[in-house]
């Protein structure tokens, strides 16, 4: 199937404060429409709230605590009615729905849609709430869906512990050649006597882990007196925390705020390591293959999500989770040995080439094909699950290959 598509993809999270699965719909979008297929992107959003052209505001979110964070979803008859007026407009080929299950745009989508359904799901719980709420919910649109995606292994137990079926395993996507192609700065490079350490997360966010790095960084000062520790992101409360933590060893850690796209990919070009101390919540680490693509070296918290992008160490070094001194000690074995931390840099520079958008648009588009193929044949719902089964068979051949 060559003809261009018209796409409609839903965010069930807020742009007022954009997250992973955010990044994921936007990127995917500006891919598609890069091809020459339409999109149009249904998100909670504010009034006064800037996004691109192709998002169509669904209006103000509600914040609720989720997974560790805070999510900014929006629900109710107002949605509801926002989100079939968008339907019917739209006249979609394929209907391309993240997190269906939680309360939001979605799942409303999932209860209204006439069209092809794919289905995108990001969240890694051993056990998640809402998802047992979300259950009886949506159990009854359940087979509407014609094809479900899970961007990692992590995401797809969730899925089958909580919802049983199956779903293809297609990663996040990262424009690898931005990363690769990103400039140095000299604010953030470091020396052999002076290395630079960064991380990246919301700060107050328990589960990013800044407490888990701030433990470390007295270790680390211990060999490295001169070491700079950059941390990015937002936070107020986290960042008065970690500045309570880290007492007179303060002076060593430079907040930077939140930081632009092209900052953030500079800032990764230019350290010696990138620090990942998450403590779970994770489905797959899209900030593990952004360091990677930029060629910094990566040390990780041991979640399976963190392995499986980081090799199983090949690309990266991992520490046991939530442990500071584990965590000081592979950021100072990398440090002390940079000859295997150059040697791991080069194997991630071609494990990541799978992460690209290029690869990933390729994969999520054959889903639409093949789900278009089947709902243009007339299969029924049976033929729904078996064509799961062949998409789902079909990505792990291609995974073994």
């Amino acid at each position: 199937m060559t003809r261009p598509l018209r796409i409609g993809i839903v965010c069930p999270y807020s742009f007022d404060a954009p997250g992973g699965v955010q990044f994921h719909i936007r990127d995917l979008a500006e891919e598609l429409m890069e091809r020459g297929h339409s999109v149009d992107v249904l998100a909670p959003a504010d009034e006064s709230t800037p996004v691109p052209d192709y998002v169509t505001s669904a209006g103000k979110a509600v914040p609720v605590r989720f997974n560790g964070s805070v999510a900014r979803l929006t629900f109710g008859p107002r949605a509801n009615a926002k989100v079939r007026r968008w339907l019917d407009a739209g006249q979609f080929d394929v209907l391309h729905l993240h997190e269906p299950m939680t309360p939001s745009l979605s799942m409303l989508a999932l209860w209204a849609a006439t069209c092809p359904v794919v289905c995108t799901f990001h969240t890694s719980l051993v056990r998640s709430r809402a998802l047992q709420f979300a259950n009886p919910l949506a159990r009854s649109s359940l087979e509407k869906i014609d094809a479900r995606i899970a961007v990692s292994e992590d995401a797809r137990r969730t899925l089958i512990d909580h919802l049983g079926g199956d779903a293809v395993v297609i990663p996040n996507g990262v424009y690898v050649e931005k990363f690769a192609d990103a400039k140095p700065a000299a604010r953030w490079q470091g020396t052999p006597e002076r290395p630079t350490v960064a991380f990246l997360g919301r700060l107050d966010e328990p589960r990013k882990g800044l407490p888990v790095l701030t433990g470390a960084v007295p270790t680390i000062l211990a060999r490295y007196p001169g070491a700079r520790i950059l941390v990015a992101g937002r936070g107020d409360a986290g960042h008065q925390q970690a500045l309570a933590d880290l007492g007179e060893n303060a002076s060593a850690v430079e907040f930077l705020g939140g930081l632009s796209d092209e900052d953030k990919r500079s800032m990764l070009a230019s350290v010696d390591l990138y620090v990942a101390p998450q403590t779970g919540g994770e489905s797959f680490g899209i900030v593990l293959v952004e360091a990677m693509s930029a060629g910094a070296g990566v040390v990780a918290s041991d979640l399976g999500a963190f392995r499986r992008v980081l090799d199983d160490g090949a690309a990266g070094g991992l520490f046991a989770t939530g442990d500071s001194e584990a965590l000081a000690t592979s950021v100072l074995d990398a440090l002390d040995h940079p000859e295997q931390t150059e040697e791991r840099r080069a194997g991630a520079t071609q494990f990541v080439q799978q992460f690209d958008w290029s690869s990933v648009t390729d994969r999520i588009v054959a889903v639409y094909e093949t789900v278009l193929a089947t709902s243009e044949a007339g299969r029924d719902v049976g033929s729904r699950r078996t064509l799961l089964s062949r998409l789902t068979q079909r990505a792990r051949i291609k995974d073994d290959a």
